[in-house]
């Protein structure tokens, strides 16, 4: 583009060749539009309708005066998907994976001192070995669940499938004691351990997980074959295998488990083995 020198007897606005700035200006703006055309950019001249000291709100923010924006490929394009962004991560319902509950342990307080010879005597599928554990162990088949019984009164309620099966079963163990007769009452039931797994299809690299991942994830292949992914929130451990097999344990409810696997799915994806 010239350069004009202007003289110092020309009075404002005009030009040696006798046109005004305000040719010019418009003259610049048109040049620097085509310029940028064939790069794909978009500039907005400064005579553009609405420019200026406009407040308009619903004004586009890419035609604010001397900035420029770069379009998507997917502008240009239709075929080509929208870039990915952080906040649009893969969740469990694009995967079609759900983590399956596989144990649940739960107590309850029976409110009463218990003889627990006494129980192991007279109780069906009841065994009780105090230099062992000192604790009765009970089984019943429907739920298919273990209970262990203290002289305290304490039920530690251990193998049920959902939480409520696991009232369900710390009922039944509860109405056995009561009719050994001992005053025994139903108080204070919680959940206090949740266990669920599933596969996410995929060979995942364990190495460059603890790498990325140290502060909450630690790896000895050595001791034990799985890494050990220590989430903050939800505040559950999760056990990742190199087949793709995932364990999360430490849940109070459910949702803390679907939760944690939303969190960690785009994070092993992106740690997918691809040989």
């Amino acid at each position: 583009m010239d350069q004009f020198n202007l003289p110092v007897s020309l009075n404002q606005g005009q030009t040696p060749h006798g046109t005004s700035a305000q040719n010019i200006k418009n003259e610049q703006s048109r040049q620097v539009t085509v310029t940028t055309a064939g790069l794909g950019l978009t500039s907005v001249p400064e005579d553009y309708p609405g420019q200026g000291t406009s407040n308009d709100p619903n004004q586009h923010p890419s035609t604010s005066r001397g900035q420029y924006f770069m379009p998507p490929l997917s502008a240009f394009n239709p075929s080509l998907p929208p870039p990915a962004t952080p906040q649009t991560p893969a969740t469990p319902s694009e995967s079609g994976i759900v983590p399956q509950l596989q144990n649940i342990v739960s107590t309850v307080n029976l409110g009463c001192r218990l003889d627990l010879k006494q129980i192991a005597l007279h109780a069906r599928n009841a065994e009780y070995n105090p230099k062992r554990f000192a604790a009765v162990i009970m089984r019943i088949r429907e739920p298919r669940t273990t209970a262990l019984i203290f002289s305290s009164g304490k039920m530690v309620c251990t193998g049920a499938k959902s939480e409520d099966q696991s009232k369900l079963a710390a009922r039944k163990y509860a109405r056995v004691i009561q009719k050994l007769e001992f005053p025994a009452r139903f108080m204070d039931f919680k959940i206090q351990n949740m266990v669920a797994s599933c596969d996410v299809k995929f060979p995942i690299r364990l190495e460059g997980l603890v790498l990325m991942h140290g502060q909450f994830s630690s790896y000895e292949p050595e001791l034990f074959p799985g890494l050990i992914y220590r989430m903050v929130k939800p505040r559950v451990v999760l056990l990742i295998f190199v087949s793709g097999k995932v364990v999360i344990t430490g849940a109070k409810v459910r949702n803390q488990i679907y939760e944690a696997f939303r969190n960690i799915y785009p994070i092993l994806k992106g740690f997918r083995k691809t040989t």
